[in-house]
């Protein structure tokens, strides 16, 4: 078993080849040589039933993985009880369609922290992650798999170690590494293959051997401030930025590692994808 590696939703080039519609984009990435894609539902889950259904047709056609993106606006540590229930609601919406195509990982950011300490935050975002997952189960979803991303901004919820914490309530939790989001964060941290092994280390450490062997991940380039995360780049256009994905492809490789790896770019995400499954493959060699 190894490395899966897909897109986040369609790159500019899909839309420049005369496609529409994203039941098209599976057989697209999989004529790139990728194997996983990921539908966003960032702005709301507004597929519906028979759509999403056709998109997990063509993607067992193409054997492309499905993973789904949940709405941005998921806040689980919201000072507002409204709030935090309409976070899970959001979160079974997603996994409802989910599995209406097959998917059977979900992408959620954690939340803002404002300025209450991160400890106490933490402890809320748990809480509604737990309940989030009863409401899963009493759903009958309880079968997919909630990631929790790694985010980018330093007043974000999301370190590694929080989304660690996170995923450690549950052995369904799924860590999303969003290893751009970790090197805007820490200022340009990943470098070198050691920094991404101190990463890999901590999964272990936390979760196991099993959800380090196949842990969702995200991976760009991305430009970043004092406070983090700026913006997404493409791998033509890094600035210099980071973070290297070479040093990432030797230690997944070594480690004999099976993650899902999607990719973000700002918008040639399947082709920097694929690009990334050369590297990984020649590490394989």
């Amino acid at each position: 078993m190894t490395a899966r590696f897909g897109a986040a939703g369609n790159e500019d080039a899909f839309f420049a080849a005369g496609l529409r519609h994203t039941a098209q984009a599976p057989a697209y990435v999989a004529s790139l040589g990728l194997d996983a894609y990921e539908y966003q539902c960032g702005h709301g889950v507004r597929v519906s039933e028979p759509g999403a259904k056709q998109v997990g047709k063509s993607a067992g056609e193409a054997g492309i993985a499905l993973s789904l993106h949940a709405p941005y606006y998921i806040s689980m540590a919201s000072e507002d009880a409204d709030i935090r229930a309409r976070s899970v609601d959001y979160i079974l919406q997603s996994a409802r369609a989910a599995d209406w195509m097959g998917a059977r990982r979900v992408v959620v950011h954690p939340g803002a922290c404002g300025k209450r300490p991160r400890a106490d935050v933490l402890a809320l975002a748990c809480e509604t992650f737990r309940q989030a997952l009863a409401e899963l189960d009493a759903a009958g979803l309880g079968h997919i798999r909630i990631c929790p991303e790694t985010m980018g901004k330093i007043g974000q919820l999301g370190t590694l170690d929080e989304v660690l914490a996170i995923c450690g309530l549950d052995e369904r939790l799924l860590p999303c590494i969003d290893f751009g989001h970790l090197n805007a964060r820490t200022g340009g941290g990943l470098v070198t293959r050691a920094d991404y092994a101190a990463v890999l280390d901590a999964i272990g450490r936390a979760l196991g051997d099993e959800r380090l062997r196949v842990f969702h991940a995200h991976f760009s380039q991305i430009e970043y401030t004092a406070a983090g995360e700026k913006r997404h780049l493409t791998f033509a256009d890094g600035h210099g930025y980071g973070p290297p994905f070479s040093p990432l492809a030797e230690e997944l490789a070594a480690r004999g590692l099976a993650p899902t790896i999607i990719c973000e770019s700002a918008g040639t995400q399947a082709a920097d994808a694929r690009r990334m499954k050369d590297m990984y493959l020649a590490c394989l060699r």
